[in-house]
């Protein structure tokens, strides 16, 4: 019985593996990079990872133990991609440990940061975004900001839409980045 439980897969890694595809997939649409203005580097491409996650853990938070699961797996699936990520571009073993904290630290930062603006008890989005997304750039174009920002509360509106049963499954449907910003203008 005690080896059961050593062999035993967590229920929720084949949900998180799959959300974690889908949140790679939408970060990398060419639209964030172009119509944005997101930074298409290591840094941005972070970003737009953190982001969707943030999202998709947004709608898993207080959701029940099964979600908290699912979310706290689909983090340690996010790291341990960015682990492997930093190694493949030739960061040295010793050092990893050191990135990965730096990372988990801004993205836990975006989290508070972006939970506050779409819940109306901070900053506006615009702002969140325009200095964390985009901190590293110079002279932003508002219009991108604004754009993703739109974007971010039509998927934030369609997640929410949609209920927790998908995302359990591992599904999750952002909405499309240029039907959001036409729809928002």
């Amino acid at each position: 019985m005690v080896f059961a439980k050593l062999f035993r897969r967590n229920p929720q890694e084949a949900a998180a593996t799959a959300l974690y595809a889908e949140i790679v997939r939408q970060s990398r649409e060419p639209a964030f990079y172009e119509a944005a203005a997101v930074p298409d580097t290591v840094d941005g491409r972070f970003e737009m990872i953190s982001l969707h996650a943030f999202l998709v853990m947004r709608h898993l938070k207080g959701q029940g133990d099964a979600a908290q699961k699912l979310s706290q797996t689909l983090f340690d699936q996010m790291f341990a991609d960015m682990d492997q990520s930093l190694r493949e571009i030739g960061i040295g073993d010793l050092s990893i440990g050191k990135h990965i904290k730096k990372m988990a630290k801004a993205f836990y930062g975006r989290v508070a940061a972006y939970e506050a603006a779409l819940g109306g008890g901070g900053e506006s989005l615009e702002t969140a975004l325009e200095r964390d997304h985009y901190g590293s750039v110079e002279n932003v174009p508002a219009e991108a900001v604004k754009r993703l920002a739109d974007y971010v509360r039509a998927a934030d509106a369609r997640l929410a839409a949609a209920g927790l049963d998908p995302l359990m499954a591992g599904k999750a449907d952002f909405s499309d980045f240029n039907g959001a910003a036409s729809a928002a203008s």
